[in-house]
Parts: C-alpha cells; sequence; structure tokens
C-alpha cells in the first residue's frame, strides 16, 4: 500500500503510474508479477486482471492526492492510519504491506519502527514495513525493492 497518489496517479487513476517510480519493476524484478506492468497511462484490463488474480490489493493510507507524501499532515496520515484498518478488518488480507517507513512511523505512531516485519499485525493481517517506491528515496534500487518486496510476498504465501 502506497502512502497516497501522487499527481499523475490521481489523474490517471493507476497506482504507482509515474515514469520512474520503481513500484512495478520491483514487483517484476521480484517474480511477483509475470510481466512488467506500465500503468502511466492507467491500468490496462488485463494487467488490472493479472493483479488482481495474484492476490495482491492496492491503496493508500491517505486519498488525498499530492506532488509529494511529505505534503501530508500527521493528523492526515493517523485518519489514514484508522481508516486502513477498518479496511484490512473488512478485507482481511494475510498480509499488509506498507510501502514507507517516515509515513508509518507517522500514521501509526510508531517512531521507532524499523523496515521490514512488524512486531505486531495489523487488524489480524501481518504487518510489514517496506521502502517506498518513489525516486525520491534514492538510496534503493528496483534490485533492493524487489528483495524487500518478495520477502513479503514471500510471507504472503505460507
Amino acid at each position: 500500500m502506497g502512502i497516497n497518489p501522487g499527481l499523475w496517479t490521481a489523474a490517471v487513476n493507476a497506482h504507482f503510474a509515474r515514469k520512474g517510480n520503481r513500484f512495478w519493476p520491483a514487483l517484476h524484478t521480484a517474480g511477483i508479477t509475470p510481466t512488467l506492468v506500465d500503468a502511466s497511462d492507467g491500468m490496462r484490463p488485463d494487467d488490472l486482471a493479472m493483479v488482481q488474480a495474484l492476490g495482491i490489493g492496492i491503496t493508500n493510507i491517505v486519498p488525498t492526492a499530492s506532488a509529494r507524501a511529505d505534503e501530508l499532515t500527521r493528523d492526515e496520515l493517523r485518519a489514514g492510519a484508522v481508516a486502513l484498518e477498518a479496511k484490512v478488518r473488512a478485507m482481511r488480507p494475510k498480509v499488509v504491506a506498507v510501502l514507507g517507513l517516515t509515513a508509518y512511523r507517522q500514521a501509526f505512531a510508531r517512531p521507532k519502527a524499523v523496515a521490514g516485519p512488524q512486531g505486531e499485525s495489523l487488524a489480524c493481517a501481518a504487518l510489514w514495513v517496506l521502502p517506498n517506491p518513489s525516486g525520491l528515496n534514492a538510496h534503493d534500487t528496483v534490485a533492493s525493492l524487489a528483495t524487500a518486496y518478495r520477502a513479503a510476498w514471500d510471507a504472503s504465501r505460507t
């Protein structure tokens, strides 16, 4: 799950749609998706069907679009966390992965959280905090993102 939609993502109504975002390349590199999704002009019906068939659900903590996630207020993030917990309780996924450590820390009031599996669940789902695939997160690469995402994916399959 992302932090919030970027402006382009909102414009084309597709998660992680901005050219250069490493989410879809990381999923493909990790072997999670059999094909590379290009969401830059919106999700193609066959890509959407593939993602759904794999059991991947994508949402955001905050529904409001912005140019950068750091434009969100702490109150928006915390309200989003409450709404997300309700959504997880209703949907009952096995694993929830939050993409973005700083946003997770603020949204869930966990200032000392570290990346990886958390010692607590979110509405009975195993909780992982993973690196944000945005190009603004320059220290992660497609390969390092793929490794992190694959670990959460594997946890969802056991």
